[in-house]
């Protein structure tokens, strides 16, 4: 229990720094959010009227009170309206959370059934022609920046062969139900989370296939050949499942990071999730939408680290404690 209590008070002190560099680093941004409270002429208007513009909003009070502020509102759940849309901000990311999800869940089912399948046969096979191009293929893709594979993809499946849409997440003119809603849909993900699993899957395959290289190298893989054990089984029940365990721990911390990571990705296909939301709010210096954006991105991370440490005893009974 004290364990217990003790991760806890680490991950509050945790999103308490987060949350502090949520509010600050917004307003270290060069430029001011007047311009896009009171449009492009914000020069002509009176000092009152400026003062009114910054007291509607909080501008005008000091650092502390807004901290104070921005700290009992993230944790009441009153994240207060865009600067831009004029909409309630939980409304706001509530619209485009369900792509992020769609975008980011797709992707990291896809790259983890791949990764942990490529890298058990790859250690399997170690040396081999498979091992040695699956290795080479994983660094090399994963040495590429995001944005550039994107835009590759962009480049030869959109305008070269156009077999797939650019951007967005739907057709505007297309179907609103049914299954062609969901093939459109279907097939304006392809892009996205392609990229986007190419970026995650050398982690898992390099994790999984360490992993299963250290198994192999164990006494008790030696015992079961040495019983007559036959390879298959020496292969699922006792090097994949061993395997797996780090594994677990990757999949976990990269769902965390995937949903802040998505965010070059989302804008490079001009995909409506709350990356593009983000980089949005970016530009127009929207505080109120930056901070809860920044606040849901920051539990994900944390709640992914608590998931791993509590998934992680269940599935090695060897890092168990007593009582627990």
């Amino acid at each position: 229990m004290n364990w217990y209590l003790g991760r806890v008070g680490q991950y509050a002190l945790v999103l308490l720094a987060a949350l502090t560099l949520n509010f600050a680093l917004p307003r270290a941004m060069p430029g001011s959010p007047l311009r896009f409270l009171a449009g492009e002429d914000v020069g002509m208007l009176a000092p009152a009227q400026v003062a009114e513009i910054r007291a509607r909003y909080g501008l005008d009070q000091g650092l502390g009170v807004q901290y104070v502020t921005y700290l009992r509102n993230m944790a009441t759940g009153q994240w207060g309206f865009s600067y831009q849309l004029g909409r309630p901000v939980i409304d706001t990311i509530r619209a485009r959370l369900p792509w992020t999800l769609l975008l980011v869940g797709s992707s990291m089912l896809i790259a983890t059934l791949f990764g942990i399948i490529a890298g058990a046969f790859a250690a399997w096979w170690r040396g081999r022609a498979f091992d040695t191009l699956s290795l080479t293929g994983s660094i090399v893709v994963d040495s590429l920046p995001t944005f550039w594979l994107g835009m590759l993809l962009i480049a030869v499946f959109a305008v070269e062969l156009r077999w797939l849409p650019i951007y967005g997440a739907v057709t505007p003119w297309g179907p609103k139900s049914g299954w062609p809603y969901v093939v459109d849909v279907a097939r304006h993900l392809v892009l996205p989370a392609t990229t986007l699993t190419l970026a995650t899957l050398s982690s898992t395959f390099l994790v999984m296939r360490y992993g299963m290289l250290d198994a192999l190298g164990q006494d008790y893989i030696r015992t079961a050949r040495a019983k007559g054990v036959p390879e298959g089984s020496v292969l699922l029940k006792h090097t994949v499942r061993n395997a797996l365990l780090p594994v677990s721990t990757v999949v976990f911390l990269n769902l965390g990071f995937l949903v802040g990571g998505a965010t070059v990705i989302e804008t490079v296909f001009s995909y409506p999730g709350v990356g593009t939301l983000l980089y949005q709010a970016v530009l127009n210096r929207d505080y109120p939408v930056l901070q809860g954006a920044f606040f849901m991105l920051t539990v994900s991370v944390i709640l992914a680290n608590v998931l791993a440490d509590a998934v992680y005893p269940l599935l090695d009974p060897r890092v168990r404690r007593a009582g627990t």
